[in-house]
């Protein structure tokens, strides 16, 4: 039940399932790396927003929490992205225009969960 997948960068990863469902739990789990995409998506677009608008943070956490269907084939019908943002100057209204941007117009990953989950997003600032 160990599967080994590549990209073209050559990178690699681990999927696998619980010991409960046949597998080893030796790697990541297939519904949950959709949620770390995007996070990983989302999160490369506002960083990248952020260095253009020259505002800093100390660190960003995402937090992507996802609903399965009762019935099979089980899909995320409700997701929620939870960004967090840490620093000692945050500039709230900049932050939040770059998440803005990245969940209207620039993170392909949440597009694509639009078509079979709603969304939710929400911004926290945490000064440090």
């Amino acid at each position: 039940m160990l599967f080994e997948s590549d990209n073209p960068s050559g990178h690699k990863l681990l999927m696998d399932t619980s010991v409960a469902n046949g597998g080893d739990n030796e790697g990541h789990g297939p519904k949950a790396l959709m949620l770390s995409s995007l996070a990983g998506c989302s999160g490369l677009d506002v960083v990248s927003l952020l260095k253009k608008m020259r505002i800093e943070i100390a660190d960003l956490k995402i937090e992507v929490t996802g609903e399965l269907t009762q019935e099979h084939p089980k899909y995320y019908h409700t997701v929620t992205m939870e960004y967090h943002f840490y620093g000692g100057n945050l500039v709230e209204e900049k932050i939040q225009k770059a998440v803005d941007l990245s969940v209207q117009k620039y993170c392909g990953v949440l597009e694509m969960f639009r078509k079979f989950a709603t969304v939710h997003t929400a911004v926290h600032f945490h000064t440090v």
